[in-house]
């Protein structure tokens, strides 16, 4: 049985420290308003997978939200001075940044020093096949949170809290106009008539990195793949559907509430292509 890493060192601030002497100020504006962003990433062999790509997706959440971002190298040397700490082979990581300490309140204040921070844990049990929950709330496509991996998770606790309630693991949105748009931490993906569909960004959707990835493969391998808008019925008729992140991979649903979804063979397919890319010989550029 492979031992579990102990996760007893991060990455504070430039420099690597205990997790039990770590220190954040009370009025950091991460913890009091939500004011932040984040990266969440998994190891393999024990090297960050699309490092560059999460770093990318960082840049445009921090430059949508105002926040200033280390360097490539910086944050690189971050993961990895974590990695080798806590001896992550299999393992998730963290990425972390907030604005640092600003008033009580949504006022930006002064400019102050941000946070950042990269931390590892444990990677999440999950079950090969997974039910899902349509829940009653919505992504709000025109939202000024829109397109930013945010700190502001209560959403997304709220959703999937309702979702594992009603037995599923993972709650599924749909946007303002009643069309399917994501789960609480994945995108979603159906094939009709043989042919992949999965919902533009445009319709409130976060470009996950699985996602593009996926994406890129299904094209390669000659899949028909489309972007487009999907009522929130095309759930329940599609003769395949399955989630994409970062931690799932890719994961069937077989079950969407009371209607039943078979686990086919392009999701087969693609987990395996899948796979393969992730024992590619440069993890951090996959």
């Amino acid at each position: 049985m492979m031992m579990q890493a102990m996760h007893d060192s991060i990455y504070l601030n430039g420099r690597l420290t205990s997790l039990a002497s770590a220190r954040l100020s009370p009025m950091d504006h991460g913890f009091t308003v939500g004011d932040g962003v984040f990266e969440s990433l998994i190891t393999y062999r024990g090297t960050a997978f699309a490092l560059r790509r999460h770093y990318q997706r960082l840049c445009h959440s921090a430059s949508l939200m105002g926040l200033p971002v280390p360097d490539y190298e910086t944050l690189r040397h971050a993961v990895h001075a974590v990695i080798t700490a806590n001896g992550c082979t299999h393992a998730r990581l963290r990425i972390t940044l907030t604005r640092g300490e600003a008033p009580l309140g949504s006022e930006l204040g002064q400019e102050h020093a941000p946070t950042f921070v990269v931390a590892s844990a444990n990677l999440p049990k999950r079950p090969e096949l997974a039910r899902v929950h349509l829940v009653k709330w919505t992504r709000n496509e025109h939202g000024a949170l829109n397109q930013i991996k945010s700190t502001s998770y209560g959403e997304n606790v709220i959703a999937l809290a309702a979702a594992q309630a009603q037995g599923a693991q993972e709650a599924v949105f749909c946007n303002t106009q009643g069309h399917l748009c994501e789960g609480s931490g994945s995108n979603l993906f159906l094939v009709q008539n043989g042919v992949l569909h999965t919902p533009p960004l445009a319709e409130g959707c976060l470009a996950g990195i699985t996602r593009a990835i996926v994406m890129e493969i299904a094209t390669a391998a000659g899949f028909p793949l489309q972007e487009n808008p999907l009522p929130r019925e095309a759930l329940w008729t599609a003769e395949e559907a399955f989630l994409t992140s970062t931690f799932r991979e890719v994961q069937s649903i077989t079950q969407a509430d009371e209607h039943r979804i078979p686990a086919g063979p392009v999701t087969a397919r693609l987990q395996a292509l899948f796979r393969l890319r992730a024992q590619s010989a440069n993890l951090e550029e996959a």
